[in-house]
């Protein structure tokens, strides 16, 4: 507390104050008179510090004050501050002594002329559609007649009842798996990622159901939450959001691979009608049947048309028959030249082949001198020394000689 400030008396000197003395009154005399205030206006920049705290300037179109959201505040926001943006602010008006600066200490803020839902909405779906989670490319087709239905859903509404209701009309001996989960208030939204987490890990389920019955906005926000988007983004199993009535959308419908209307058409949408798919399949088959049986007929037509033109169909299978057999001889005929004169060339070459073998040189009493240990073909006798070894190839067996004497 700073020290009371009593003014001087007539005639004496005025006390003497330091300048944190002043502040300190400032700031007790503001707080005093301004300590629950409603202010409108701008914000403008907005900064996150890494204590959490967030310090913006609210202004309007001829004055400004800065302010601060501490973290304990800023952390029930259901929105993020931006630049720009018209909000509400109740909090105080303080100085801040250390540099003598008065600012508004903001304790909740309100977006001015749209709900702070209906903001925090627009702003997520911003934000992902920017990442591409909403693409149709990214979306997984839904399987025909799924053996395992997963569900992730409270089973006190009265939208599990539908669900499993229409699954038990349509295909009886399916596979329900119901992931219990809390689809409205604190903790919700993390409970409901968690389960499609878990039953996408399971790797049984076919497809998968997240939603609920109808609600306020604030009782379907679970499915409006970043944590629920990204869960339904990430997960292998093809993914129905069906989430309240036709009319509620929520962040869960754009990401999902498809939205239902309401919990029950997700189960419709998932299982056609027995009934009516075994109708679809005798259609088919019926369809199938007359289109073969035309065929059929048209070759029949076809064959009987070939059947009056060909008279004698003999005459022209002997008249193939003969022309094959000429064909033949004369393949055969090529084939025997073709030999005969392979035969020729292979003699020719072998011929030519002969004189160039090195063994039939060393067959007419020649022989191939290599040094040793080199193994080189010593082609000079200027390459040899007195002494040296070398190694002499016949045509038959080889030897080790030591040059005794050296002729150039």
């Amino acid at each position: 507390m700073s020290r009371p400030f009593h003014p001087p008396s007539v005639g004496q000197p005025a006390a003497v104050l330091t300048v944190s003395e002043l502040n300190d009154i400032i700031r007790d005399r503001l707080e005093t008179g301004l300590d629950a205030l409603w202010v409108a206006g701008e914000l403008s920049n907005v900064r996150f510090a890494p204590s959490g705290h967030v310090y913006f300037t609210l202004k309007d179109s001829e004055s400004q004050i800065a302010a601060v959201l501490f973290r304990r505040n800023a952390e029930r926001l259901r929105f993020r501050l931006e630049d720009g943006m018209e909000v509400v602010c109740s909090g105080r008006v303080g100085l801040y002594t250390v540099r003598g600066a008065l600012q508004f200490y903001a304790v909740e803020v309100e977006a001015r002329g749209k709900g702070a839902l209906t903001v925090a909405f627009e702003q997520l779906k911003k934000r992902l559609w920017q990442e591409g989670l909403f693409e149709s490319e990214r979306k997984k087709p839904l399987p025909f007649l799924p053996r395992t239905v997963g569900i992730v859903t409270s089973l006190q509404g009265a939208a599990v009842r539908d669900m499993l209701s229409i699954i038990g009309e349509r295909f009886p001996e399916r596979r329900v798996i119901i992931r219990p989960v809390k689809v409205q208030g604190q903790g919700a939204a993390l409970e409901i990622a968690q389960g499609i987490r878990e039953l996408d890990e399971t790797g049984v389920v076919d497809v998968m159901i997240v939603g609920r019955g109808g609600g306020s906005l604030e009782d379907l926000w679970a499915f409006n939450e970043e944590a629920v988007a990204r869960a339904i983004a990430a997960a292998r199993t093809p993914v129905v959001s069906a989430v309240g009535h036709e009319i509620d959308v929520t962040i869960a419908d754009f990401v999902a691979d498809q939205r239902a209307a309401t919990p029950t058409a997700a189960a419709e949408m998932i299982l056609p009608r027995r009934r009516e798919l075994e109708e679809r399949v005798a259609l088919w088959a019926r369809r199938l049947r007359r289109g073969a049986e035309s065929r059929m007929e048209r070759r029949r037509e076809n064959l009987r048309y070939w059947a009056r033109r060909l008279a004698d169909p003999g005459r022209g299978l002997r008249q193939g028959q003969m022309r094959l057999d000429e064909l033949s001889l004369r393949l055969w005929r090529r084939q025997e030249d073709a030999v005969l004169r392979l035969r020729e060339r292979l003699g020719h070459l072998a011929g030519r082949l002969g004189g160039v073998d090195p063994l039939a040189v060393l067959r007419r009493g020649y022989s191939i001198v290599y040094d040793v240990p080199g193994g080189r073909i010593v082609k000079d006798a200027a390459a040899l020394r007195k002494g040296q070894q070398v190694r002499v190839d016949f045509a038959a067996g080889r030897a080790v000689c030591r040059v005794e004497e050296v002729e150039e």
